[in-house]
């Protein structure tokens, strides 16, 4: 079932590449994975020495194992594993303890999440202001964009060209999925920080 984060998506792969290139700035980094699925990225990290928390929607608990088959799978059974819905903010958001890097992947998928996202990303940044969220994202129409939500969140963003970490491969972002399937990468911080 390729539905709710049951299944690596091109986007999980290029960010997982991201870490990987970027593997020696991660050991003792606070990371935790949004809408973690699979559970690649975050996966990777902690593989690369990060100190990683793993959390998908509360209300998906076919995601939420995912996540725990990863560990297991991959000998990572201290990684914890949270429910947290985007947009909420719940007793496990509010215990988080404090992050440097938020990880997700393809979760600019449904626009009716976008805010709700970028809520929970706002919220973490605010309490972790040198923090910083990177994410790629399928661009699946040029009507979608995020551009008045980040303003209006006080958010900033950078793109990172995929060549700049050999993402632009067609065997790493390639899919055979049906569809246009253009992977872009961005950073997201708060407006007002310096750290990007």
């Amino acid at each position: 079932d390729s539905q709710y984060g049951t299944y690596v998506w091109p986007c999980a792969v290029v960010l997982a590449q991201y870490l990987w290139v970027h593997r020696r700035s991660l050991p003792g980094k606070r990371v935790l994975e949004v809408g973690a699925g699979v559970s690649l990225p975050g996966v990777v990290a902690a593989k690369c020495g990060a100190e990683v928390v793993l959390s998908d929607g509360e209300e998906l608990p076919r995601c939420l194992q995912s996540c725990r088959r990863s560990c297991l799978a991959n000998r990572l059974p201290h990684v914890p594993v949270l429910g947290l819905t985007w947009g909420r903010v719940s007793p496990e958001l509010l215990a988080l303890p404090p992050v440097d890097i938020i990880l997700g992947s393809d979760v600019f998928f449904d626009p009716k999440d976008f805010e709700d996202i970028l809520i929970t990303i706002y919220f973490l940044l605010e309490k972790n202001p040198h923090a910083q969220f990177w994410t790629t994202y399928q661009v699946r129409s040029a009507d979608w964009s995020i551009e008045a939500l980040l303003c209006k969140w006080k958010l900033k963003s950078i793109l990172i060209p995929l060549h700049s970490f050999s993402a632009d491969k067609e065997h790493l972002a390639g899919s055979s999925l049906p569809g246009r399937h253009t992977i872009e990468m961005m950073i997201i911080s708060l407006a007002q920080s310096d750290s990007t």
